[in-house]
């Protein structure tokens, strides 16, 4: 009888190895994903990464057009330029300093950077809030369609840290189709600042596009938010993610400027259907700069500054997967993930809703072969994709390097996505 028990309580536990195992029963037809891609002119290179909690690669493959790449090898320690996918990480760190006492999500902005304490608002000749332009108006206003020149007014409220991570500050990219605001910001040349400092001082002379905590707009918070966690703690962003995030739980590929050996893939485009470099200035969310990768680099843009390779950003989402931890250091408490990931605003989109600059997918995604409701994600102006499955405990990249994918590109993540889950609910079945 106890050998018979013996025997079943194994049987469990290989069946159960084997069903972790055969997460992706069918690579063949991931693998002919990523290369459709590639073959089909919207990609110069893809590289796609399944890991599980414990960082075993799940699934993994890349591809790329040889003539458009021929020096750079794509894998897991291939650098990327991630954009948005720096959020997450500057977000983190707050909620780090938050936990150690340096700052609270309640705090005024202007405690930390008073040179922003008198910003004013942009609205419409017709006292109209710009975040409202382009929807549809009643009776037609031309005059709000069109609304430059603006007029500045006081701001209503002070603005909050809180504020800042969940994009109703009222800071903006130069993208808002209101060509004056685009224009002032673009004059700016923000990510060419030489440090931190110049960068608030630039920032102190724009406009707000609303007031603070009226609405939420994507835009430049998150940056705003790193420039508060160097304040608040009295160190760059750069010594803030190496001495609490990458050091400490031994992260290697997730940074902000490249090493002296580094070599970052070319910038491409797809503006004009057909993949080509891109032009100087073309990536031209905040003017016509980017922002610095060289080791003399003083300027760390917490929105959208960070380096990273697939290996070393699935490490850092592994960190969020784990409730705060890994490799035997707990960087956050479990309660701090649970805010970052619990809903805050979008809450009336039928896809989801967004935590702290994390999207949390509806049960839409199932609906639509898209993946499956739960999961948490985001991505990066250069095509960058990821996302975490708390209920399968793994992660998912999908890495490129691509501005304004052509349109045989469009839906690329939610296909590739798509057929991981399909072959994941065909398991579960």
């Amino acid at each position: 009888m106890k050998n018979t028990l013996f025997l079943l309580v194994l049987l469990f536990f290989f069946n159960s190895c084997n069903k972790k195992e055969s997460l992706i029963y069918d690579s063949n037809s991931l693998d002919s994903l990523v290369s459709k891609y590639v073959d089909n002119g919207s990609q110069a290179l893809l590289l796609v990464r399944l890991e599980d909690r414990n960082g075993n690669t799940i699934y993994q493959n890349s591809d790329k057009d040889y003539d458009l790449v021929p020096d750079h090898h794509i894998n897991e320690n291939t650098w990327f330029r991630i954009w948005s996918m720096s959020k997450i990480v500057t977000i983190s760190l707050t909620m780090d300093l938050v936990e150690d006492g340096l700052l609270k999500l309640e705090d005024p902005v202007s405690k930390y950077i008073p040179e922003l304490s008198g910003l004013k608002v942009a609205l419409s000749n017709s006292n109209e809030a710009l975040t409202n332009y382009g929807q549809t108006i009643e009776n037609d206003n031309s005059e709000f369609q069109d609304p430059c020149p603006l007029k500045l007014v006081e701001s209503n409220s002070e603005m909050t840290v809180l504020q800042l991570i969940n994009h109703q500050a009222g800071f903006y990219y130069s993208t808002t189709g209101i060509e004056c605001l685009d224009n002032a910001l673009d004059s700016k040349n923000l990510a060419a600042s030489k440090n931190s400092n110049e960068l608030i001082q630039k920032l102190s002379e724009l406009p707000l596009i609303d007031h603070p905590g009226n609405k939420d707009f994507y835009g430049l918070n998150t940056t705003v938010l790193g420039l508060v966690n160097e304040r608040a703690s009295g160190e760059s962003l750069d010594n803030l993610v190496k001495n609490r995030i990458t050091g400490p739980m031994k992260i290697n590929g997730l940074q902000y400027n490249k090493n002296s050996d580094t070599k970052l893939l070319p910038v491409f485009s797809g503006v004009d259907s057909v993949i080509r470099l891109a032009n100087d200035g073309e990536l031209d969310i905040m003017g016509s700069y980017v922002p610095g990768y060289s080791i003399e680099n003083k300027l760390f843009m917490g929105g959208e500054g960070m380096i990273g390779t697939a290996d070393g950003y699935a490490d850092f989402l592994r960190m969020l997967l784990n409730h705060g931890e890994l490799n035997g250091h707990r960087f956050l408490n479990e309660s701090s993930v649970k805010e970052i990931y619990a809903p805050h605003t979008q809450l009336e989109n039928e896809y989801g809703y967004n935590g702290y600059n994390l999207w949390v997918t509806s049960d839409l995604y199932k609906e639509k072969g898209f993946g499956d409701g739960g999961l948490w994600s985001g991505g990066g102006y250069e095509g960058t994709h990821f996302w975490i499955d708390p209920k399968r405990d793994f992660v998912g990249l999908i890495m490129t390097q691509m501005f304004e994918t052509p349109k045989a590109g469009h839906g690329r993540d939610n296909e590739i996505r798509g057929e991981v889950y399909r072959q994941i609910f065909k398991n579960e079945d």
